[in-house]
Protein backbone atom coordinates (compact mmCIF):
# COMPACT_ATOMS: atom_id res chain seq x y z
CA UNK A 1 0.00 0.00 0.00
CA UNK A 2 1.86 3.17 -1.46
CA UNK A 3 1.38 6.58 1.42
CA UNK A 4 -1.47 7.94 -0.57
CA UNK A 5 -3.35 5.18 1.01
CA UNK A 6 -2.25 4.92 4.07
CA UNK A 7 -3.19 8.72 4.48
CA UNK A 8 -6.50 7.73 3.24
CA UNK A 9 -6.81 4.86 5.69
CA UNK A 10 -5.57 7.69 8.91
CA UNK A 11 -8.17 9.99 7.50
CA UNK A 12 -10.43 7.11 7.88
CA UNK A 13 -9.57 6.78 11.74
CA UNK A 14 -10.05 10.35 12.23
CA UNK A 15 -13.53 10.17 10.29
CA UNK A 16 -14.83 7.95 12.93
CA UNK A 17 -13.23 9.58 15.88
CA UNK A 18 -15.29 12.54 14.45
CA UNK A 19 -18.34 10.87 14.19
CA UNK A 20 -17.89 9.37 17.53
CA UNK A 21 -17.87 12.95 19.02
CA UNK A 22 -20.19 15.30 16.51
CA UNK A 23 -22.87 12.28 16.60
CA UNK A 24 -23.61 12.64 20.50
CA UNK A 25 -25.19 16.65 19.77
CA UNK A 26 -26.80 14.70 16.18
CA UNK A 27 -29.13 11.86 18.13
CA UNK A 28 -29.29 14.27 21.93
CA UNK A 29 -32.70 14.31 22.24
CA UNK A 30 -32.84 10.23 21.57
CA UNK A 31 -30.14 9.60 24.16
CA UNK A 32 -32.03 11.57 26.48
CA UNK A 33 -35.15 10.15 25.87
CA UNK A 34 -33.41 5.92 26.60
CA UNK A 35 -31.51 7.56 29.27
CA UNK A 36 -34.76 8.79 31.07
CA UNK A 37 -32.98 12.20 31.99
CA UNK A 38 -33.69 15.89 30.78
CA UNK A 39 -31.77 17.24 27.58
CA UNK A 40 -29.89 19.17 29.38
CA UNK A 41 -28.92 16.61 31.54
CA UNK A 42 -27.81 14.46 28.24
CA UNK A 43 -26.24 17.23 26.95
CA UNK A 44 -23.29 17.28 29.80
CA UNK A 45 -22.10 13.97 27.70
CA UNK A 46 -20.16 16.67 25.65
CA UNK A 47 -19.46 18.68 28.40
CA UNK A 48 -17.29 15.35 30.02
CA UNK A 49 -15.89 13.88 27.11
CA UNK A 50 -14.64 17.18 25.55
CA UNK A 51 -13.04 17.96 29.19
CA UNK A 52 -11.19 14.59 29.52
CA UNK A 53 -9.89 15.30 25.76
CA UNK A 54 -8.54 18.98 26.78
CA UNK A 55 -6.95 17.79 30.21
CA UNK A 56 -5.83 14.18 29.03
CA UNK A 57 -4.43 14.44 25.05
CA UNK A 58 -1.67 16.87 25.94
CA UNK A 59 -0.57 14.48 29.27
CA UNK A 60 -0.81 11.39 27.36
CA UNK A 61 1.53 12.43 24.15
CA UNK A 62 3.70 13.96 26.60
CA UNK A 63 3.97 10.62 28.53
CA UNK A 64 4.23 8.77 25.17
CA UNK A 65 6.46 10.85 23.25
CA UNK A 66 9.35 8.02 22.87
CA UNK A 67 6.42 5.76 21.73
CA UNK A 68 6.60 4.31 18.60
CA UNK A 69 3.86 5.92 16.53
CA UNK A 70 2.83 3.50 14.73
CA UNK A 71 2.42 0.94 18.51
CA UNK A 72 1.10 4.61 19.95
CA UNK A 73 -1.86 4.41 17.17
CA UNK A 74 -2.92 0.76 17.58
CA UNK A 75 -3.06 0.81 21.25
CA UNK A 76 -5.04 4.23 21.32
CA UNK A 77 -7.30 2.98 18.48
CA UNK A 78 -7.96 -0.16 20.62
CA UNK A 79 -8.57 2.20 23.26
CA UNK A 80 -11.23 3.87 21.30
CA UNK A 81 -12.95 0.54 20.11
CA UNK A 82 -13.76 -1.07 23.11
CA UNK A 83 -15.05 2.44 24.37
CA UNK A 84 -17.74 2.74 22.27
CA UNK A 85 -18.15 -1.27 22.34
CA UNK A 86 -18.89 -0.52 26.30
CA UNK A 87 -21.39 2.16 25.06
CA UNK A 88 -23.31 -0.21 23.22
CA UNK A 89 -23.21 -2.68 25.34
CA UNK A 90 -23.36 -0.56 28.41
CA UNK A 91 -26.80 0.74 29.88
CA UNK A 92 -27.06 3.40 32.89
CA UNK A 93 -26.27 6.90 32.03
CA UNK A 94 -23.72 7.00 34.82
CA UNK A 95 -21.64 4.05 32.58
CA UNK A 96 -22.33 5.62 29.54
CA UNK A 97 -20.11 9.16 31.32
CA UNK A 98 -17.59 6.54 32.09
CA UNK A 99 -17.57 5.36 28.44
CA UNK A 100 -17.63 8.98 27.10
CA UNK A 101 -14.21 9.76 29.47
CA UNK A 102 -12.68 6.51 28.28
CA UNK A 103 -13.61 7.56 24.23
CA UNK A 104 -12.35 10.92 24.60
CA UNK A 105 -8.95 9.86 25.98
CA UNK A 106 -8.33 7.14 23.43
CA UNK A 107 -9.72 9.60 20.63
CA UNK A 108 -7.25 12.44 21.72
CA UNK A 109 -4.41 10.38 20.96
CA UNK A 110 -5.33 8.74 18.23
CA UNK A 111 -6.25 12.27 16.53
CA UNK A 112 -3.00 14.10 17.20
CA UNK A 113 -0.80 10.52 16.20
CA UNK A 114 -2.62 10.03 12.95
CA UNK A 115 -1.94 13.48 11.89
CA UNK A 116 1.51 13.01 12.78
CA UNK A 117 2.18 9.70 11.26
CA UNK A 118 0.55 11.39 8.01
CA UNK A 119 3.33 14.35 8.20
CA UNK A 120 5.80 11.26 8.25
CA UNK A 121 4.74 8.71 5.58
CA UNK A 122 3.73 11.45 3.10
CA UNK A 123 6.23 12.15 0.10
CA UNK A 124 9.03 15.27 0.22
CA UNK A 125 6.79 18.22 -0.26
CA UNK A 126 3.43 16.63 0.34
CA UNK A 127 3.13 16.53 4.05
CA UNK A 128 0.50 19.46 3.92
CA UNK A 129 -1.85 17.92 1.76
CA UNK A 130 -1.61 14.88 3.78
CA UNK A 131 -2.58 16.39 7.13
CA UNK A 132 -5.32 18.24 5.31
CA UNK A 133 -6.88 15.09 4.28
CA UNK A 134 -6.70 13.41 7.85
CA UNK A 135 -8.07 16.99 9.00
CA UNK A 136 -10.73 16.50 6.04
CA UNK A 137 -11.83 12.83 8.13
CA UNK A 138 -13.01 15.12 10.68
CA UNK A 139 -15.00 17.77 8.54
CA UNK A 140 -16.69 14.70 6.59
CA UNK A 141 -17.79 13.28 10.21
CA UNK A 142 -19.91 16.21 10.08
CA UNK A 143 -21.27 15.80 6.47
CA UNK A 144 -21.22 12.25 6.47
CA UNK A 145 -21.01 10.95 9.79
CA UNK A 146 -24.15 12.88 12.04
CA UNK A 147 -26.80 13.12 9.73
CA UNK A 148 -26.18 9.06 8.76
CA UNK A 149 -25.78 8.14 12.79
CA UNK A 150 -29.00 10.17 13.03
CA UNK A 151 -30.83 7.97 10.09
CA UNK A 152 -29.19 4.94 11.94
CA UNK A 153 -30.37 5.69 14.79
CA UNK A 154 -33.76 5.85 13.71
CA UNK A 155 -33.53 2.73 12.09
CA UNK A 156 -31.97 0.47 14.81
CA UNK A 157 -31.30 2.60 17.44
CA UNK A 158 -28.92 5.38 18.96
CA UNK A 159 -26.23 2.48 19.96
CA UNK A 160 -26.02 0.94 17.18
CA UNK A 161 -24.20 3.88 15.70
CA UNK A 162 -21.21 3.42 18.49
CA UNK A 163 -21.34 -0.60 17.86
CA UNK A 164 -20.75 0.54 13.67
CA UNK A 165 -18.20 2.69 14.93
CA UNK A 166 -16.37 0.17 16.66
CA UNK A 167 -16.59 -2.14 13.74
CA UNK A 168 -15.40 -0.22 11.32
CA UNK A 169 -12.23 1.13 13.54
CA UNK A 170 -11.54 -2.76 14.22
CA UNK A 171 -10.56 -2.86 9.97
CA UNK A 172 -8.66 -0.19 10.41
CA UNK A 173 -6.59 -1.66 13.02
CA UNK A 174 -6.17 -4.68 11.34
CA UNK A 175 -5.31 -2.59 8.11
CA UNK A 176 -2.88 -0.03 10.29
CA UNK A 177 -1.19 -3.25 12.05
CA UNK A 178 -0.49 -4.91 8.45
CA UNK A 179 0.60 -2.26 6.01
CA UNK A 180 2.06 0.51 8.68
CA UNK A 181 5.22 0.65 9.03
CA UNK A 182 7.40 1.42 12.55
CA UNK A 183 7.81 5.09 13.00
CA UNK A 184 10.12 6.30 15.77
CA UNK A 185 8.77 8.57 18.58
CA UNK A 186 9.34 12.25 19.11
CA UNK A 187 12.01 14.30 21.69
CA UNK A 188 10.00 14.78 24.49
CA UNK A 189 8.76 18.08 25.14
CA UNK A 190 7.58 18.96 28.60
CA UNK A 191 4.51 20.23 29.83
CA UNK A 192 6.04 22.78 31.98
CA UNK A 193 7.96 24.04 28.33
CA UNK A 194 4.57 24.11 26.83
CA UNK A 195 2.20 26.02 29.33
CA UNK A 196 5.04 28.42 29.42
CA UNK A 197 3.75 30.21 26.26
CA UNK A 198 0.41 30.90 28.42
CA UNK A 199 2.68 33.47 30.43
CA UNK A 200 2.82 35.56 26.99
CA UNK A 201 -0.61 38.30 26.88
CA UNK A 202 -0.84 37.96 23.17
CA UNK A 203 -1.09 33.96 23.24
CA UNK A 204 -3.77 34.09 26.01
CA UNK A 205 -5.76 36.65 23.54
CA UNK A 206 -5.27 34.79 21.02
CA UNK A 207 -6.50 31.05 22.96
CA UNK A 208 -9.22 33.35 24.62
CA UNK A 209 -10.66 34.29 20.34
CA UNK A 210 -10.79 30.32 19.98
CA UNK A 211 -12.73 29.75 23.56
CA UNK A 212 -15.38 32.24 23.29
CA UNK A 213 -16.42 31.87 19.24
CA UNK A 214 -16.14 28.22 19.84
CA UNK A 215 -17.55 28.39 22.94
CA UNK A 216 -20.78 30.44 21.66
CA UNK A 217 -21.22 27.90 19.11
CA UNK A 218 -20.99 24.76 21.33
CA UNK A 219 -23.92 26.01 23.10
CA UNK A 220 -26.13 25.93 20.38
CA UNK A 221 -24.75 22.88 18.08
CA UNK A 222 -24.73 21.26 21.29
CA UNK A 223 -28.69 21.19 21.08
CA UNK A 224 -29.19 21.56 17.85
CA UNK A 225 -31.35 18.35 17.41
CA UNK A 226 -34.12 19.36 19.94
CA UNK A 227 -33.84 23.26 18.74
CA UNK A 228 -35.10 21.99 15.17
CA UNK A 229 -37.56 19.62 16.90
CA UNK A 230 -39.33 21.69 19.37
CA UNK A 231 -38.53 25.38 18.45
CA UNK A 232 -38.32 25.58 14.51
CA UNK A 233 -40.66 22.29 14.58
CA UNK A 234 -38.90 20.09 11.63
CA UNK A 235 -39.94 16.48 11.65
CA UNK A 236 -37.92 13.86 12.47
CA UNK A 237 -37.33 13.04 8.56
CA UNK A 238 -36.02 16.43 8.01
CA UNK A 239 -33.87 16.62 10.72
CA UNK A 240 -30.88 14.41 9.21
CA UNK A 241 -31.16 16.14 6.35
CA UNK A 242 -30.75 19.81 8.02
CA UNK A 243 -27.46 17.88 9.63
CA UNK A 244 -26.09 17.07 6.18
CA UNK A 245 -26.56 20.60 4.99
CA UNK A 246 -24.65 22.33 7.72
CA UNK A 247 -22.31 19.35 7.54
CA UNK A 248 -21.45 20.82 3.87
CA UNK A 249 -21.46 24.55 4.86
CA UNK A 250 -18.72 23.90 7.44
CA UNK A 251 -16.74 22.48 4.63
CA UNK A 252 -17.17 25.36 2.15
CA UNK A 253 -16.84 27.90 4.65
CA UNK A 254 -13.70 26.13 6.10
CA UNK A 255 -11.86 26.09 2.86
CA UNK A 256 -13.29 29.84 2.00
CA UNK A 257 -11.75 30.65 5.01
CA UNK A 258 -8.08 29.62 4.60
CA UNK A 259 -8.53 31.09 0.73
CA UNK A 260 -9.74 34.84 2.60
CA UNK A 261 -6.72 34.44 5.46
CA UNK A 262 -4.13 34.12 2.49
CA UNK A 263 -5.95 37.10 0.02
CA UNK A 264 -7.72 39.25 2.99
CA UNK A 265 -5.85 38.53 5.92
CA UNK A 266 -6.39 37.10 9.63
CA UNK A 267 -8.23 39.92 10.95
CA UNK A 268 -10.69 40.48 8.02
CA UNK A 269 -11.54 37.32 8.00
CA UNK A 270 -11.89 36.49 11.97
CA UNK A 271 -14.44 39.57 12.26
CA UNK A 272 -16.37 39.02 8.92
CA UNK A 273 -16.85 35.48 9.54
CA UNK A 274 -18.36 35.99 13.55
CA UNK A 275 -20.19 38.83 12.77
CA UNK A 276 -21.95 36.70 10.00
CA UNK A 277 -21.95 33.55 12.75
CA UNK A 278 -23.68 36.29 15.35
CA UNK A 279 -26.25 37.51 12.58
CA UNK A 280 -27.40 33.63 11.93
CA UNK A 281 -27.89 32.55 15.79
CA UNK A 282 -30.41 35.64 15.76
CA UNK A 283 -32.06 34.60 13.03
CA UNK A 284 -32.06 31.05 13.50
CA UNK A 285 -34.11 32.35 16.82
CA UNK A 286 -36.42 34.71 14.71
CA UNK A 287 -36.87 32.42 11.74
CA UNK A 288 -40.60 30.69 13.26
CA UNK A 289 -40.78 27.67 11.40
CA UNK A 290 -40.41 28.32 7.47
CA UNK A 291 -38.35 25.06 6.50
CA UNK A 292 -36.33 26.74 3.48
CA UNK A 293 -35.69 29.64 5.94
CA UNK A 294 -34.61 27.39 8.55
CA UNK A 295 -31.95 25.27 5.85
CA UNK A 296 -30.85 28.88 4.81
CA UNK A 297 -30.22 29.99 7.98
CA UNK A 298 -28.21 26.44 9.08
CA UNK A 299 -26.19 26.89 6.36
CA UNK A 300 -25.00 30.57 6.90
CA UNK A 301 -24.60 29.96 10.30
CA UNK A 302 -22.22 26.56 9.42
CA UNK A 303 -20.31 28.72 6.62
CA UNK A 304 -19.86 31.32 9.12
CA UNK A 305 -18.63 29.41 12.30
CA UNK A 306 -16.54 27.01 9.94
CA UNK A 307 -15.06 30.08 8.53
CA UNK A 308 -13.05 30.90 11.64
CA UNK A 309 -11.10 27.74 12.05
CA UNK A 310 -8.42 27.61 9.33
CA UNK A 311 -7.57 31.57 10.10
CA UNK A 312 -7.36 31.21 13.74
CA UNK A 313 -5.25 28.60 13.40
CA UNK A 314 -3.13 30.08 11.08
CA UNK A 315 -3.62 33.51 13.77
CA UNK A 316 -1.90 31.11 16.71
CA UNK A 317 0.91 29.91 14.38
CA UNK A 318 1.82 33.16 13.00
CA UNK A 319 2.07 34.30 16.68
CA UNK A 320 4.62 32.32 17.61
CA UNK A 321 6.04 30.47 14.92
CA UNK A 322 9.57 28.91 16.40
CA UNK A 323 6.47 26.69 18.83
CA UNK A 324 3.99 26.11 16.27
CA UNK A 325 3.27 22.56 17.43
CA UNK A 326 2.93 23.78 20.83
CA UNK A 327 0.50 26.55 19.83
CA UNK A 328 -1.76 24.50 18.07
CA UNK A 329 -1.84 21.67 20.64
CA UNK A 330 -2.72 23.93 22.88
CA UNK A 331 -5.38 25.51 20.75
CA UNK A 332 -6.87 22.11 19.98
CA UNK A 333 -7.22 21.27 23.82
CA UNK A 334 -9.01 25.22 23.92
CA UNK A 335 -11.08 23.89 21.37
CA UNK A 336 -12.22 21.11 23.42
CA UNK A 337 -12.65 22.97 26.75
CA UNK A 338 -14.74 25.32 25.22
CA UNK A 339 -17.45 23.00 23.75
CA UNK A 340 -17.04 21.41 27.35
CA UNK A 341 -17.79 25.12 28.92
CA UNK A 342 -20.60 25.77 25.93
CA UNK A 343 -22.25 22.12 26.16
CA UNK A 344 -22.15 22.69 30.19
CA UNK A 345 -23.88 26.07 30.00
CA UNK A 346 -26.11 25.45 27.18
CA UNK A 347 -27.85 23.37 29.64
CA UNK A 348 -28.29 25.32 32.26
CA UNK A 349 -29.35 27.80 30.32
CA UNK A 350 -32.16 24.69 28.70
CA UNK A 351 -33.23 24.08 32.14
CA UNK A 352 -33.61 27.26 34.22
CA UNK A 353 -34.00 29.42 31.18
CA UNK A 354 -35.72 27.79 27.77
CA UNK A 355 -34.70 25.41 24.92
CA UNK A 356 -35.23 28.44 22.43
CA UNK A 357 -32.83 31.23 23.97
CA UNK A 358 -29.33 29.25 23.67
CA UNK A 359 -29.00 31.00 20.07
CA UNK A 360 -28.92 34.60 22.06
CA UNK A 361 -26.74 32.74 24.72
CA UNK A 362 -24.02 31.38 21.49
CA UNK A 363 -24.54 35.27 19.97
CA UNK A 364 -23.07 36.65 23.86
CA UNK A 365 -20.29 34.42 23.49
CA UNK A 366 -19.35 35.07 19.85
CA UNK A 367 -19.23 38.93 20.21
CA UNK A 368 -16.70 38.51 23.31
CA UNK A 369 -14.20 36.55 20.42
CA UNK A 370 -15.13 39.53 18.25
CA UNK A 371 -13.74 42.22 20.66
CA UNK A 372 -10.84 39.76 21.54
CA UNK A 373 -10.03 39.50 17.59
CA UNK A 374 -9.53 43.79 17.86
CA UNK A 375 -7.66 43.69 21.20
CA UNK A 376 -4.98 40.64 19.61
CA UNK A 377 -5.21 43.32 16.73
CA UNK A 378 -4.50 46.05 18.85
CA UNK A 379 -1.62 44.09 20.94
CA UNK A 380 0.03 43.53 17.72
CA UNK A 381 0.03 46.96 16.04
CA UNK A 382 1.62 48.44 19.72
CA UNK A 383 3.78 45.53 19.63
CA UNK A 384 5.46 46.26 15.95
CA UNK A 385 5.26 50.44 16.65
CA UNK A 386 7.82 49.46 20.01
CA UNK A 387 9.82 47.51 17.76
CA UNK A 388 10.20 49.66 14.87
CA UNK A 389 11.22 52.68 17.37
CA UNK A 390 13.44 50.17 18.41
Amino acid sequence: MNSTWKVYVLALVSFLVGTSNYIISGVLDRIAETMGTSVAAAGQLITVYSLAYAVGTPILMALTAKMDRRKLLLYSLGLFIIANLLTFILSGFGLFIAARIITALGAGVVTVNALSIAAKIAPPGKQASAIANVTMGITASLIIGVPLGRMVASAFGWKAVFLAIAIVGVIAMLVISAVFPRLQGDKPVPLIKQFALLKKPQVLVALAITFFWLGGYSLAYTYISPFLLEVTHLNESLISAALFVFGIASLIGSKVGGYSADKRGIIFTLVSGMVLHVISLILLSLVGRSIIAVFAILILWSFAAWSSAPAQQFNLVSLVPESSGVMLSLNSSMMQLAMAVGAGIGGLIVNRVSLASITWFGVFGVLIAIIAVFVLSSMASRHSAVQTAD
